[in-house]
């Protein structure tokens, strides 16, 4: 740069000094040496038109220049060059990732701010049905479901969507939709029949097994009761036995109706028109009397309810969820401590929530005390008839209700068990 700009200081001051000589001579000094500014300013200007042209792409070549402008053409020739290494080297990332993606079992779609297609793969060509004509056009004209309208609508992109692919109703999908780059949306959707098919199946095996229990367990209830209401009828020594034997049975009961709950709650689909303004006031206090009587000596009840609050919901379904956290609650809690259910509604939404003083849930157990079936260890002498459901039931209710659970529990120090509900289930 310093050559550069010493060669064009040599231009300008060797053009002015013979400029001045030769005026010298003829004896018009001032006129020999505008001339010579007028040349140097034209010289500026015929490499600006120049390198303006280039730079539009009117012309391939840079002129060699002169002076600084050397320097300036030999820096954008540089330039040129890296942009189309970088260029090059681009768009061979870009084709190994087209590549890539074609490869992939999952349809993968690049969509606009404005949900237009902008690129997919060839799987998403097979289990979507687009097309080369689809480029531009947007997602939901093409994919017409009413769910996937509103999934877009409404961008609850946290959850995945599931429904019947729009050309083959018999193959199930799982979309995806996650925000990238600020003004792009990358859809993936996966192939889940099998899992699908799978996931009924096990559904219908639980039911049809619950529901074929039930007629069996009747019948030893019945004849068990009828031997224990008969003393004479079998030896003293047998007693016991038949009382472990009816608590055994009661248990069983109680699994094959949790599972016939929990099946139906699965298999029914939620009809949110069906949902009723729910007195959640009314609804507290009559749970935390009927669930009181669960055991003859237990913890005091603390009842704090919003007068006049209502949740927008199903009453059975809100029923069977309260129910098990306060019945659980009971269970699990000494008579000298103390259950705290409240109901709090603010600008956030709702939020149902139960407090006791028992010996609470270690750490370790918390991330799976929601799986079906899954019991603290050591649990089993405080709940001789918990099935393992109740929360499982609790956390799938909540689901129907655009719900969530949060737990927080240290043992030895109690638990609380809250339940979130939306703005939008709040009935002023």
């Amino acid at each position: 740069m310093t050559h550069a700009w010493r060669s064009e200081g040599a231009i300008l001051v060797g053009g002015a000094a013979a400029a001045c000589g030769l005026g010298w001579l003829e004896g018009r000094t001032t006129q020999f040496l505008l001339v010579f500014l007028l040349a140097y300013l034209a010289r500026h200007l015929y490499y600006c038109v120049h390198l303006l042209a280039w730079l539009r792409g009117h012309t391939n070549e840079l002129p060699d220049g002169n002076g600084i402008w050397s320097e300036i053409f030999h820096h954008h020739r540089l330039l040129k060059r890296r942009h189309r290494r970088r260029k090059r080297r681009l768009a061979k990332i870009l084709k190994r990732f087209q590549q890539a993606t074609s490869a992939l079992p999952d349809a993968t779609v690049v969509l606009t701010r404005e949900f237009s297609i902008e690129w997919f793969n060839k799987a998403a060509a097979r289990l979507l049905g687009l097309g080369k004509r689809d480029t531009g056009l947007r997602i939901d004209n093409l994919i017409r479901s009413p769910q996937f309208v509103e999934y877009l609508e409404k961008r609850r992109f946290n959850r995945p969507l599931t429904l019947a692919a729009p050309r083959n109703e018999r193959i199930r999908l799982e979309i995806r939709i996650v925000s990238y780059a600020s003004d792009r949306y990358l859809l993936v959707a996966r192939d889940i029949t099998q899992l699908h098919l799978l996931e009924r199946q096990r559904r219908d095996f639980v039911a049809h097994v619950s529901h074929e229990l039930r007629t069996p367990l009747t019948v030893l209830k019945g004849y068990l009761e009828t031997l224990t209401d008969s003393p004479d009828a079998v030896a003293e020594a047998y007693h016991p036995m038949l009382m472990h034997m009816d608590e055994q049975i009661l248990r069983l009961q109680y699994l094959v109706d949790d599972l016939l709950y929990l099946s139906r709650l699965e298999t029914t689909q939620e009809h949110p028109g069906k949902h009723r303004p729910v007195d959640i006031a009314a609804l507290v206090q009559d749970i935390c009397k009927e669930a009181a009587h669960v055991q003859a000596r237990h913890a005091r009840i603390e009842v704090e309810v919003m007068p006049g609050a209502k949740l927008l919901g199903n009453e059975q379904e809100l029923r069977s969820a309260f129910t098990n956290l306060v019945v659980n609650a009971i269970k699990y809690t000494p008579e000298t401590g103390k259950i705290e259910v409240r109901w709090q509604a603010d600008a956030s939404g709702g939020r149902f929530e139960v407090s006791d003083s028992g010996k609470g849930i270690p750490a370790e157990h918390l991330p799976r005390i929601t799986e079906r079936f899954y019991r603290v260890p050591g649990s089993d002498n405080a709940n001789p008839t918990g099935t393992g459901l109740g929360l499982a039931i609790v956390k799938h209710v909540l689901n129907r209700h655009d719900g969530r659970l949060e737990i927080q529990s240290q043992a030895g120090r109690g638990s609380t068990f809250r339940c979130h509900f939306p703005r939008k289930r709040v009935v002023s």
